[in-house]
């Protein structure tokens, strides 16, 4: 596990947009679920503003999780992304795979599933991700894994679908299989009410098993975090 810590939200933008941007031009190909939430969001801004020397057309863009929305709604992380960067830059239509968040939910599980298995290069006989992004709720969930749903992550399906606590919400979600199986994982994680589920899951506190994010471990060992100082208040 590696973990960066930066004073504020935009500097982990900064240094995750500069990691990325690395990873992406020593690759021939690259696959990367992408996540949603404020974090990602800077990353976006930053990356179509400042990395002009990226070739998009050899990176192949997933998302982890998704509502089940249209991609016109304003809840979808589709949307954001195209907001904040693909409508910014220049990447072949075919290399964006996007979860269809209006179609019906469990059908759709399927058909995403089958996205990963067509598309991804194997790696113990499942799917591989280049990079899986990942944020963390309050709450210890990652993906659309919710400690009250967190069976989930251990389905023997490459995608599920997942229902917020609250709202009740459906979503489709990546599994923990699939999460575990990347080359790289990576939580951005901002905020000071993130910074007692990072120090307990990080630190392997009692009771860390109960939230999602703690079952993160890939089989390749490369796990990094990125942090803003009130995130990491706990760790430093």
């Amino acid at each position: 596990m590696k973990i960066n810590v930066d004073p504020s939200k935009a500097e982990v933008a900064k240094r995750f947009s500069e990691y990325l941007e690395e990873e992406i031009n020593k690759s021939t190909i690259f696959h990367v679920a992408l996540s949603g939430g404020s974090t990602p969001k800077g990353v976006f801004d930053y990356m179509s503003e400042n990395a002009k020397g990226t070739d998009w057309s050899k990176v192949h863009l997933y998302w982890g999780d998704e509502r089940c929305v249209a991609p016109s709604d304003s809840e979808s992380n589709y949307k954001m992304t195209v907001d904040h960067l693909l409508s910014k830059i220049t990447i072949p239509k075919e290399n964006i795979h996007r979860v269809f968040g209006e179609a019906e939910p469990e059908s759709e599980a399927v058909r995403y599933a089958k996205v990963l298995d067509d598309n991804l290069p194997k790696e113990l006989s499942l799917p591989q991700f280049d990079l899986v992004i990942l944020g963390m709720g309050d709450d210890g969930h990652t993906a659309s894994i919710f400690p009250h749903e967190i069976g989930l992550w251990d389905s023997t399906a490459n995608c599920e679908v997942a229902i917020h606590p609250d709202s009740g919400q459906r979503r489709i979600t990546v599994t923990g299989k699939i999460i575990n199986n990347a080359k790289t994982v990576a939580f951005l994680v901002t905020g000071e009410s993130k910074a007692e589920k990072v120090k307990t899951i990080i630190e392997k506190e009692a009771g860390h098993e109960a939230y999602p994010a703690s079952l993160v471990a890939p089989t390749s060992d490369n796990l990094i975090w990125f942090l803003d100082a009130d995130a990491a208040a706990g760790i430093i």
